[in-house]
């Protein structure tokens, strides 16, 4: 403890130069390595980096095919009563979706994932609306718009095509 400087002595603060008065810890001849305008000129140029990288981004995201998926059998038109519903895998295995005939010939059919959160949709007959269970999401089963909810977009519509009594799925529109 003997090499060890002050070890005796009381330390007080009062006795070290505070903060403020202690001397800049760099040279003036370090001075130029990094001066204002070369920082400024460099966070310019970050900024406007990032902003060109903004819009190409969402030039790509405008690029991208609206409509996806290929032609495929549903059901037969004849199986679903009035007011009833199927579901269905499209556009492809992992994805669900929703026929809905409505009234007499009258078929719509929508992506059976919610555009909040991608909660399972599904027909409630005795309200006669689609719902999402998760946030209380309702949708319109004659449009596929918002009613109420968290939801920010309406359902992907999915176009449908009548053969005879055969039903198919054209394609379905993303927004």
């Amino acid at each position: 403890m003997s090499d060890i400087e002050g070890a005796g002595e009381l330390l007080e603060n009062r006795k070290r130069a505070a903060r403020w008065q202690a001397e800049f810890p760099y040279e003036w001849s370090a001075d130029d390595l990094v001066g204002r305008r070369q920082l400024l000129k460099w966070a310019v140029m970050a900024s406007g980096a990032l902003f060109a990288a903004t819009g190409v981004l969402a030039g790509l995201g405008f690029a991208r095919p609206r409509k996806r998926g290929a032609e495929q059998e549903i059901a037969s038109a004849s199986a679903i009563p009035v007011g009833g519903v199927h579901y269905f895998k499209y556009p492809k295995a992992d994805d669900h979706a929703i026929l809905l005939h409505l009234e007499e010939g009258n078929f719509v059919a929508y992506s059976g994932k919610c555009t909040h959160l991608s909660c399972a949709v599904y027909w409630d007959e005795d309200r006669g609306k689609l719902i999402c269970p998760c946030h209380e999401g309702i949708f319109d089963p004659r449009t596929g718009e918002r009613i109420a909810g968290p939801p920010p977009r309406p359902l992907p519509v999915i176009t449908l095509r009548q053969d005879g009594d055969t039903i198919f799925a054209v394609s379905e529109e993303l927004e």
